[in-house]
């Protein structure tokens, strides 16, 4: 799993996830997603690269959510991979993520 956090400005960040979401990288993956949501008041959050989530996964991402909402901050979850459209549709939580799914002909 690869972690990219790349500064857009003083307010906002990208965060890109390449690999597995998975109870194998939760702990690694939680720090950094905490850790920048700490730094700026808005983050995105590009999933494109995601080729296995979990529940492990699935938790991180709302507690992500939860504390950015508790925060007052914004946060965007972007460009789904088909394992993350899987597992959200699975949980029924597209409405929580509250975020645009564009599905590609390719999934």
């Amino acid at each position: 799993m690869a972690v990219n956090v790349l500064r857009v400005n003083d307010d906002q960040c990208r965060i890109v996830v390449d690999g597995e979401m998975t109870i194998y990288t939760a702990m690694e993956l939680k720090a950094s997603l905490l850790f920048p949501l700490a730094q700026y008041k808005e983050l995105e959050i590009d999933l494109a690269g995601v080729s296995e989530i979990d529940t492990s996964g699935l938790q991180l991402l709302l507690l992500t959510k939860t504390e950015a909402i508790a925060d007052g901050k914004i946060i965007r979850i972007t460009a789904h991979s088909p394992a993350v459209l899987e597992l959200m549709n699975l949980c029924d939580l597209e409405s929580f993520f509250g975020d645009p799914v564009v599905i590609s002909s390719q999934a």
